[in-house]
């Protein structure tokens, strides 16, 4: 009997261990998909639709306060906050994808090209290798709830959350600075 219990607590610290590395095994798979190029296989770490709806409701969130109230109870306002939304969705349509996520994981500055009067780089200069939440710092915000926090090209924090479906962590949400990357 003392054998049968023993196994039962050996399995269940396994789990737990298991459910504790989760984080850092799907973050260390995130890093080779993205230095490795390959989208599929970052499909399989990334909620693509659930970032796209996280995304689009911070920039339009962004967009409404920094309209103000005059903005929003005008009919032209309202008009403008419309197209204003519809273009910003083209930005996060742009992030949420394979290659926006790896650029963004590298911590580069994507909403910053938007902005005409941002200098502009050599198309032909060498690119820098990529490296993924270099230096990015960890932390469990509950057992179900991981961010790994790296700062773009700025300085400015990017926190990407993982979430846990039963023993698969996926990334669903990136909290963007959008009060420092935007005009």
């Amino acid at each position: 009997m003392k054998k049968w219990i023993a196994l039962l607590v050996l399995a269940l610290v396994l789990l737990l261990g298991y459910v504790a590395a989760g984080p850092f095994l799907t973050v260390d798979a995130i890093r080779t998909a993205v230095k490795e190029r390959n989208a599929g296989e970052l499909s399989k770490h990334v909620d693509f639709a659930a970032l796209r709806l996280s995304l689009k409701a911070q920039v339009d969130d962004y967009i409404v306060r920094r309209a103000g109230p005059q903005a929003q109870s005008s009919l032209f306002g309202a008009l403008g906050l419309s197209l204003a939304s519809g273009v910003a969705g083209t930005a996060v349509d742009a992030i949420a994808t394979p290659v926006g996520i790896g650029a963004v994981l590298e911590g580069r500055n994507l909403l910053r090209r938007l902005d005409p009067s941002a200098p502009r780089r050599d198309a032909y200069a060498q690119v820098p290798p990529a490296e993924p939440l270099k230096h990015a710092s960890y932390r469990f915000e509950s057992p179900s709830r991981f961010t790994a926090t790296v700062n773009n090209a700025d300085g400015d924090p990017v926190v990407f959350v993982l979430t846990r479906d039963g023993l698969k962590w996926r990334v669903t949400d990136v909290r963007l600075p959008l009060e420092k990357m935007l005009p």
